[in-house]
Formats: C-alpha cells, structure tokens, sequence
C-alpha cells in the first residue's frame, strides 16, 4: 500500500500477490486419521488477451485412500524452498512454490507433501457472472455500478482493472455460525462429489493508468464475492461466479488493503490511508476519486472513508455491506477479532500511526462499543524495541451517532488544524503523519473528534502515535498472544519525535508479539470488559528482518534468510503456525513464511513475482475435511533501484506472463488432507 506523501510506491502501497490454500482435514485427539490425499500443485495460466483463465494441463495425482485404523494426525512441519534465482530466471518472474510439508503421526512416522499453487483468475481476466455472461476481474465500478473506463491513451478507451488484489476470506455457509476461521469440519451430506465454498477478495488500488499516470487512491475500491465448487475428493477449488458488491451504500470504498474473517462468519475489510479532512478537498488524487466515483469532484465526503467495511455473503453468491464507524478513523490495514467476538485489536498502517482496540457492547456485532488507544512504556530500546502497554479511553459510540456526524460536519468544525506554530498556548503540538500539527479542539466536539479525527485526537490525548506500518494482525488463541507487523521501524519509531517510543530498528522490520490478559483498567481507573487485552509488547526473535553488509549479486539488501518487511499475518491454530506475508522493499522477491510457534523453524513457502508483494493471507483449518492458505500478489511491475541487477532479464518475462506487468494473481496452495 502507498502512502501518497512517499515517493516510493512500493515503500508505500500494500497489495498482495497469489492465493495459497493449504487442505488439511480436521482430525480428533482420540481420533483415527490417515493421509486421504494428495493435491500436486498445477497453475492456472491466464491469458494476455483477457479472456478467461485456463487450467494446466499437467496431470493431477489423485488422493490415496485412508488407512483404517492409521495413527492420529499429530503436527504439519513446513520444508523450506529455496529463494530463487538468476539460474531459473522464470522463478522470479512468477509465483513459485517449491516447498513441503511433513505429517507426523502419533507412531513418529510421517509422510511427506509437494506443495503447488492454484489461480482462480489473473485481474483483468474475462470470468463467469453466473448469469450466463462473463465481468471483468478486478474491475473498477462507479456508484451506479457502471464499469469506470481508462480514457488515458486516446482512442484505445477500456474498463480500469486492478493490478492488486489484497484482502481475502475464504468461507462456507454450510456450517453453524460463530465458528472462527471459516471452519465446518466433515461434509455431512450423504457423500456428495462437490460442495460450494464462498470467498471475498478486495482490489487495494490501481497503480497506473495505460499512459502510466499514477492512479494510487484516484479509484474507488471493488470488492467481490466468488462461488467457488470444491472437489471433496481432491480439494481443488474451481471460480464458479464472480459478484461484485455494490458499495454504494457506504458512499464506495477507499483503498481496501487488509482483511480477516469474523468468527461469525463475515469478511471484515478495511479503509487505510484516510485521507486527511483537513486538506482533502483540494487534494488532486481525492478530487479524481470523487470524479470517477460520482462523476463529481466536489461530492465525496472524506470523514465517510477510513473505517471498518463488513461484508455479509449471501447463499446466492452475492454480498451484503455496512461499514461501521465506532471503530475510529484511521489508517486501517487489518482488524483481528479475539474469540471472545467483542474485542478488535487494530493495525493502523501508517507514520505516527497508533495501537488500538475496541470492544463491543455485544458479541458478533461491532454497531457500538468503546475504542482505546494504547500509550507504551519502552523497557527496551534495542533493536526493535519493547514495552508494556496502558490503554486510553478514547470514547464510547454507535455507528450510527458517527455516521451523522461525518455526513454533517467538516474538519474545521471539530478541530482548529495548523501546520505551522501559532504561538498560543489554546494549542498543543502533535505528530502527524510525519510532520507537526498545533491542534486545538473545538468546545464540544470531543465525540466527533474521537471517532472522525482519531490520529489526532488519540496524539492529543497521550496516545502513543509513534508506530510505523503496522500492517497484519493475528491472534494465537491458544497462548493468548496477539501479533502484529511492523513492516519499517524508520521515522517515527527511530528519529526521537515520540517522547514515548525511541527504538533502532531494523527498516527490514519485525513481528512484534503482544500477551493478552484480562483484569486490565484504563488510564482513568475504569475496568476493561475484556479478557484480551494487549499488556506488552516486543519482538518475536526469530522474526526480526536483517540487513546486509552491502547488495548480493541480485541487488538484495537485506537477508533471504531471514523476514524482509512483513505485512500480512495470518495464524493457524491446527498447525500451530504464523504465516508471513512480506511486502520486501530491500529484496528482489517478496516470499510467504511459515513460522512454527512451537519448534520456532522458520520455512519459505512461496516466492512472489519479482517487485510484488505477498497479499490475501488466510489460513482456513477446515473446510470440508480440507484446510486451505490463500494467497494473492500485488503490483508485479513496481519496479525500484532494489531491482536495478535483474530487471533487463526479469521485466520481459513479467511482461509476458501478466498483462504487460497489469495483471495481479488470486489463489491458493495446494497440500493435503487428513481424514478422521
């Protein structure tokens, strides 16, 4: 993702790249399980000219039977691939997996299996409507559902499709809601050959027009429903229908990055990057995502964008949307709910970008609660750093109180904003994406300010607004420990501005844990109805990037060995296991981890397209019997001086494989099944 005060895009934008789905079915402690089978990995090969898709034809292997009576499904351990290289120049071109994973069984034997890698389409594809048409993947929609056209090079008019898919869910209906992580377990109908499976994928942004004119923000973000039919033998996964869902209800999307799948079975989306309300009205790039949503660069509102969307999907394959203005306004990237379905830990992607939480009044519905801000305590300055955290209550509100705030207020009616010093104590200085601000809040307005000014607010109020990128969150349950990503500590985090936070780094970034408790007060004294409350906070010490003395021979700088700027996160609680997706701003290629929590063994699974970036992380336990880690990649042709050694090789090569560098993957991994 990009933040647009950058010159770097790739620094700055967050958009993910292939679709790994890893089936691995359920088995009970006390259960008998086996090996069921083995999906080889066969890569769907999209065209160049958009029609669809269309599959491999290398051969599958077909799943073993289970033996009766085998022992029980213990633990997966993940085989590392190697990075790949100017060797096989092909390898970095695309998405390659090359990596396994081991079953151990409860008799210490084990069987081991190649992993592969699934499209569903590449962006820009011609796919299924299921009305007997076909509708452009990835493509941009206006507030009338209309396809927005690319009018930049004269005479060669087309719709605008995205280069980065981010965001995905994978889920079925067919199972009880409040079930985390999509799961169902066994099919129970009567040995059917196929079942319908549900996934939500969102388009972050597009990076450039066919004049290439950047366009991050200038469109309103699609988000779409696909039917998937699931082979139960085999687990593979086919596109069925592609829905878009109309947005228009929520005034459209704004850049649409991270997402995860409530516990009660819905696709919680995102809004990064708000855009500021202070400026927004005469900012080129918000004027042009007005103009091509409303056919009006005046219209949009800025305080309707940078909060939580939720997407219900619909047993016709269609989708439902809200968008929840209780949970502050901010740079979201990801909200992971904690499996009490009450609690929200946030990541907020972006410079003097803040820790927060909130907790709902009810279960299963984020309509109102009270929203924190987290203020550190640094017990560490080395390296990455390390504290304990207090929270401050920011405010309690409904969606609804807010909505009608934003639609009736502007910037100016809420806060006094200025840039340089006024020279009145009335004002307070604070840091503000990067820069000073002297802010002085208007008599009455603390509600509003809370919840449509929260980066400002939460500062002023002793907030610790120092994070920089905190991309991905995620929840190991078990352990009660939370993990979030900081994909560069630079700037706020390192330059001393922050009189909280002053850390080393690195800018190759960390993954920082976070032990949850309950019993916890806030800042006033005021319990916090939760039992998973964030209390401190360092890095994972496996996890922390690593720089290199000087390039290697591809233009590397920072270790292969080792995470280079982490962005999605996902946790499997069966494999016990933190997957990694990185978006690399100091390698060729961007890789997909696993990290086991146990055994602390750190294995590469897959290897973006070179400059891309590793997006669409979810990892599914079960569905069916099948347990699936989806993946996408982002941006493919967002070449930097990173890429200076490879590029005359690799660009051609990308060329020919994605649309001329347009074109972005929606996937997943292949693997194994275990049958109880």
């Amino acid at each position: 993702m990009k933040n647009p005060d950058h010159t770097e895009r790739r620094r700055l934008l967050k958009m993910l790249a292939g679709a790994p789905m890893l089936p691995l079915g359920a088995a009970g402690a006390t259960s008998a399980a086996g090996l069921a089978g083995l999906l080889a990995g066969h890569p769907a090969r999209a065209s160049e000219d958009g029609t669809p898709a269309l599959p491999s034809t290398k051969p599958i292997a077909r799943p073993s039977v289970a033996t009766p009576g085998a022992a029980p499904f213990v633990s997966a351990e993940f085989i590392s691939m190697s990075a790949p290289g100017l060797s096989e120049p092909e390898g970095m071109a695309r998405t390659t997996v090359e990596s396994a994973m081991d079953l151990v069984f409860a008799d210490g034997s084990r069987r081991r299996v190649q992993l592969g890698y699934e499209a569903f389409f590449m962006t820009g594809d011609r796919v299924p409507d299921g009305k007997g048409g076909m509708v452009l993947a990835g493509g941009y929609l206006d507030i009338h559902g209309a396809p927005i056209m690319d009018t930049s090079v004269p005479g060669r008019a087309r719709p605008f499709f995205s280069d980065c898919p981010d965001g995905m869910s994978l889920l079925t209906l067919a199972g009880p809601l409040g079930e985390a992580d999509g799961a169902t377990g066994p099919p129970t109908v009567s040995k059917p050959a196929t079942a319908t499976v549900y996934a939500v994928v969102q388009f972050e942004y597009l990076s450039r027009d066919r004049a290439g004119q950047d366009m991050w923000a200038r469109l309103p973000s699609p988000i779409a429903v696909l039917t998937l039919s699931q082979n139960l033998q085999t687990g593979q996964l086919t596109l069925v229908r592609y829905s878009n869902v109309d947005t228009a209800p929520v005034h459209g999307l704004w850049v649409t990055c991270g997402a995860s799948l409530s516990p009660w079975n819905t696709h919680l989306s995102s809004e990064e990057y708000e855009p500021d309300a202070t400026t927004a009205r005469t900012s080129a790039s918000f004027r042009a995502f007005s103009r091509h949503l409303y056919g009006d660069a005046r219209r949009a509102n800025p305080y309707h964008y940078g909060h939580l969307p939720e997407i219900t999907v619909q047993p016709d394959g269609t989708g439902s949307i809200k968008k929840h203005y209780c949970m502050g306004r901010m740079s979201h990237e990801l909200v992971q709910i904690m499996p009490d379905q009450r609690t929200a830990l946030m990541g907020d992607d972006a410079t003097n970008g803040g820790l927060f939480m909130f907790v709902a009044d009810r279960r299963a519905d984020l309509s109102s609660g009270t929203l924190y801000v987290a203020r550190w305590t640094q017990t560490s300055g080395t390296g990455p750093g390390a504290g304990t955290l207090t929270w401050i209550r920011l405010g309690h509100a409904t969606s609804a109180e807010v909505k009608e705030l934003a639609d009736d207020l502007v910037a100016a009616d809420i806060m006094d904003v200025r840039t340089a010093d006024p020279k009145n104590a009335a004002y307070t200085r604070i840091r503000f994406d990067g820069k000073n601000n002297w802010v002085r809040l208007k008599p009455g307005r603390r509600q509003a300010a809370a919840f449509l000014e929260t980066h400002r607010y939460a500062a002023l109020v002793g907030g610790t607004l120092a994070f920089t990128k905190m991309e991905g969150t995620t929840v190991n349950a078990q352990d009660k420990i939370a993990y979030t990503a900081m994909a560069h500590i630079e700037t706020s985090m390192v330059d001393g501005t922050s009189p909280h936070l002053h850390v080393e780094g690195p800018d190759a970034g960390a993954v920082y844990q976070l032990r949850l408790q309950a019993g916890q007060v806030d800042t006033d004294g005021l319990g916090i109805d939760s039992e998973w409350v964030p209390v401190d906070m360092g890095a994972v010490p496996e996890l922390v990037g690593a720089m290199l003395a000087a390039p290697d021979a591809l233009g590397n700088r920072h270790r292969s060995d080792r995470i280079s700027n982490p962005d999605n996160l996902k946790f499997s609680e069966k494999l016990r296991t933190l997957f990694v997706g990185e978006d690399s701003m100091g390698r060729v290629n961007s890789f997909l981890w696993a990290f086991n929590v146990d055994t602390r063994v750190l294995s590469r699974l897959l290897s973006c397209p070179v400059a891309a970036e590793s997006t669409g992380l979810h990892a599914v336990d079960d569905i069916n019997g099948w347990t699936y880690i989806t993946s996408n990649f982002q941006h493919t042709a967002d070449w930097n001086d990173v890429h200076d050694a490879v590029r005359p090789v690799l660009e051609p090569l990308v060329k020919a494989k994605y649309r001329n560098g347009r074109g972005a993957s929606v996937g997943y991994l292949t693997a194994v099944k275990i049958n109880a």
